[in-house]
């Protein structure tokens, strides 16, 4: 978790020079940055939570633990990225209809400073080792990615301004950021929304595990077959396998979760292995030899 703690340090920081810039500049794009920078820094806390809650053991009720903390985490960062979006528009709509006088070099100044800021903090994230990119993780990766493109359009902006004073490339900035914004926001309501309905991993295909299944030695059928992810990178399966009456069914059971678990990386499965029905057998009772001597 030192990578999020470090990532967060660094935006704070930054953000309270940005706000300040923002307002002396009177540049929406600074101000849309500082509002996404919030943003980020209430993403890396909730990522450091989610982080910290789903680390827990399961327990009671929980028996899968609390490792579904990640994915509401996932699902808050997109819906705030997605506000602030809405409210970002809103801003440069109004800026493109009556465009304030823009102080570009004050703004260009603060977004060539942002630029490896927030370079460095997508690199910490990126390359920490105390992290398997989690879904969690990559809404924070996300947002401070996307940030990091919104200062360089930032600076492109201040330099139109500089350079032709046309105010409105603010704004301009400012739409391009917001629509960064919500291609980040689609990309994580819709994986963490995946998770919430159970749907098959992303790049994992039930027919062809169903398939490779069916097509071992032995299985006569598989049914009731269902992938889910409990949370990112934990992928489960349960299935209803028939085999021949005359295999050992346990053994069997055994050659299949180690398929699961080579080709398809998938660890945590319950296999229910029932043997096929045989013939019909009537079996007729013998009579006694009182009964054969009446006879």
């Amino acid at each position: 978790m030192r990578s999020l703690v470090w990532a967060l340090v660094l935006i704070v920081a930054f953000m309270a020079v940005e706000i300040v810039a923002g307002v002396l500049a009177s540049s929406l794009a600074l101000l849309s940055d500082a509002g996404h920078m919030l943003t980020d820094a209430a993403a890396l806390a909730v990522a450091l939570a989610a982080a910290r809650l789903a680390a827990r053991p399961a327990y009671g009720a929980m028996t899968y633990g609390l490792g579904r903390a990640e994915i509401l985490s996932a699902q808050a960062n997109g819906l705030t990225l997605l506000v602030l979006a809405g409210l970002i528009v809103y801003g440069a709509v109004v800026h493109l209809v009556s465009p304030p006088e823009v102080h570009g070099g004050v703004m260009l100044g603060v977004a060539l400073v942002g630029i490896p800021v927030n370079l460095g903090a997508v690199r910490i994230i990126a390359g920490g080792a105390d992290h398997e990119r989690t879904l969690n993780v990559e809404g924070s990766y996300r947002h401070l990615l996307t940030d990091l493109y919104g200062f360089i359009a930032t600076a492109i902006a201040a330099g139109v301004i500089l350079a032709t004073g046309f105010d409105r490339a603010d704004a301009i900035a400012s739409l391009f950021i917001a629509g960064l914004m919500l291609q980040a926001a689609y990309g994580l309501l819709k994986a963490s929304g995946r998770v919430f309905m159970e749907a098959a991993p992303a790049g994992v295909a039930p027919d062809e595990i169903g398939r490779a299944l069916a097509s071992q030695p032995g299985v006569v059928e598989v049914h009731d077959l269902h992938v889910w992810e409990v949370t990112s990178g934990f992928p489960a399966l349960s299935a209803h396998v028939v085999v021949r009456a005359d295999d050992d069914c346990h053994e069997l059971r055994r050659s299949l979760h180690a398929l699961l678990e080579e080709r398809f990386d998938i660890r945590h499965t319950t296999l229910q292995v029932d043997h096929e029905a045989g013939p019909l057998q009537i079996e007729v009772p013998a009579r006694s030899e009182a009964e054969q001597q009446r006879r």
